[in-house]
């Protein structure tokens, strides 16, 4: 990882920049269409085929780090709420609240399954998903979630959120949010109205991800 703090190169910088680009351009395209070939990334992005080749190997390659990098916002997001020490349910609306403007979900919800996860990425996900419990469970002994929720509906409900997309960027993050309020009012403790049937289990969730 490159320190934040010194200064890249001209050539450092620009392939920084491109990778990026790449990112981004990859991430909007995927979403949109997990079919869609490389060369429409490096279209999106502005570069040469050969430029993205250079980085990724392959369109698995490609997909892998995108994957990566959404994991990594994620994790960060929980972490955020567990340094938390404030009001448990207040750090954990701020986290759900962080999930959506990650939009971490949206990868899952249009790419679990369409290519091959590293070990690595199991690994990163399963550290996700024990910061999650420990988030989840500081929050029920809190008193502040419903006690038939579990940890695994809220992959769920930020799948859900995630495949809101209406107008442009800001009226869609917008939507979201409106929606999460009435899912965080759902979670909130006590719950109204019995939820039917089992929550997911993390055998279901993890395994979309096998082709």
């Amino acid at each position: 990882m490159t320190d934040s703090s010194v200064p890249l190169s001209g050539r450092r910088a620009q392939a920084a920049r491109n990778n990026e680009r790449i990112l981004e351009a990859a991430r909007e395209v995927f979403v949109a269409n997990p079919e869609a070939p490389i060369a429409t990334v490096a279209e999106r992005a502005g570069v040469g085929i050969s430029a993205l080749y250079r980085r990724y190997a392959s369109k698995e390659d490609l997909l892998r780090r995108l994957c990566a990098d959404g994991l990594a916002r994620y994790i960060a997001a929980v972490e955020a709420a567990l340094d938390d020490q404030g009001d448990p349910w207040e750090a954990f609306a701020d986290f759900m609240r962080r999930a959506v403007d990650a939009d971490s979900s949206a990868l899952t919800l249009r790419l679990a399954g369409t290519f091959q996860p590293t070990e690595d990425l199991y690994l990163q996900a399963a550290h996700a998903q024990e910061l999650n419990e420990r988030l989840f469970e500081r929050t029920r002994a809190a008193g502040a979630l419903r006690p038939d929720a579990t940890v695994n509906d809220i992959a769920l409900v930020l799948e859900r959120l995630a495949a809101i997309t209406l107008g442009d960027r800001p009226r869609t993050r917008q939507l979201r949010h409106r929606y999460l309020t009435l899912a965080l009012d759902g979670l909130n403790a006590p719950g109204r109205t019995p939820l039917p049937g089992p929550p997911p289990g993390w055998q279901e969730l993890s395994g979309r991800w096998e082709r």
